[in-house]
């Protein structure tokens, strides 16, 4: 038979044992900037951190409310673009965000390539997400390709084309509907990548982001097993070549987990788009059954409020 990550096995061979994450109450992503941004230079990455602190800080008192007893595991992270421009070196880039979160109050725990988010060692990540997207077609669907065939996925039925073939009427113009409609839909058609010139793929920045937001809720997994586990690093032993720079590295070796029930992001007004194309995504993201119930049951047992939808776990700032 084929398993979900398309891996083929022996017909009735055992399932490779899921293996559960260490956890955190919250993931906490100290902002999302581009390359533009690194090369304003410092002065920028410390106005951005200064914007970040209080919703920070708010994150973690809400966190602690909903711990109730005990002190919150809460650890801190930044992803940083190497997936669609190449800049800098991991030394200079991790060196200089470090030493402006410090001077704004703000410790990073742990620092993520994205192109991490596309392959990490020989696990094809974006791939391994990919299969395990559910197309929902809407009602009266129209006969559009699944998701895997045109790499675009929404969230309801797009418009019909207009034009018809000839000697025949035109077709009546029908807008477009969302799924889950309350009262007025509000479309989205998410492209999850596009085909290079030599057949390879370019995955989207939005996809790219969704791989990201399911590795901190800890619900990927490969042959049962997590993938990308961070590696212990300091800004000054960290390579002068991003392809040398492991997918994730733990800078502080204090830190709880990377991976949490909850994720929480406070980001620049300019990225909403993107992170309602990420909603959309992990809306339709079908997870491993066994690793999501692992994550329920922890929670659980440690009477942490939960919502049962993955997206529903992460959450947002726009400033």
């Amino acid at each position: 038979m084929t398993t979900a990550d398309d891996l083929a096995t022996e017909l009735g061979a055992p399932a490779a044992a899921v293996r559960s994450v260490a956890l955190s109450h919250l993931s906490l992503e100290l902002g999302h900037l581009y390359m533009e941004d690194f090369a304003e230079g410092e002065a920028r990455l410390r106005q951005h951190f200064d914007r970040v602190r209080p919703w920070a800080e708010t994150a973690v008192s809400q966190t602690a409310q909903l711990v109730g007893r005990g002190r919150p595991r809460i650890s801190t992270c930044f992803l940083i673009d190497d997936y669609f421009t190449r800049f800098s070196s991991p030394r200079e880039v991790v060196t200089m965000l470090v030493a402006a979160a410090g001077q704004a109050g703000l410790t990073i725990d742990y620092v993520a390539r994205e192109s991490g988010c596309a392959r990490a060692g020989d696990v094809d990540m974006a791939r391994l997400v990919q299969e395990h997207l559910i197309d929902e077609p809407a009602e009266g669907a129209n006969g559009r390709p699944a998701t895997k065939v045109t790499g675009w996925l929404t969230n309801g039925e797009r418009s019909p084309g207009t034009s018809a073939a000839a000697m025949a009427a035109p077709r009546r113009w029908r807008p477009p509907r969302q799924s889950a409609v309350r009262n007025h839909s509000i479309f989205v058609d998410v492209e999850l990548w596009n085909e290079r010139a030599d057949g390879s793929r370019l995955w989207s920045c939005p996809f790219l982001a969704a791989v990201w937001q399911l590795q901190r809720l800890g619900l990927l997994r490969h042959h049962g097993k997590p993938v990308a586990e961070p590696v212990e690093a300091t800004p000054e032993t960290l390579p002068g070549e991003w392809e040398m720079m492991p997918p994730i590295v733990r800078l502080n070796p204090k830190a709880a987990p990377l991976r949490a029930y909850r994720t929480f992001t406070p980001l620049d007004s300019r990225f909403l788009p993107i992170e309602l194309a990420v909603r959309t995504i992990l809306g339709n993201v079908s997870v491993d059954p066994t690793a999501a119930a692992q994550v329920r049951e922890r929670a659980r047992g440690e009477g942490f409020a939960l919502p049962e939808e993955t997206v529903g776990r992460v959450g947002y700032a726009f400033l």
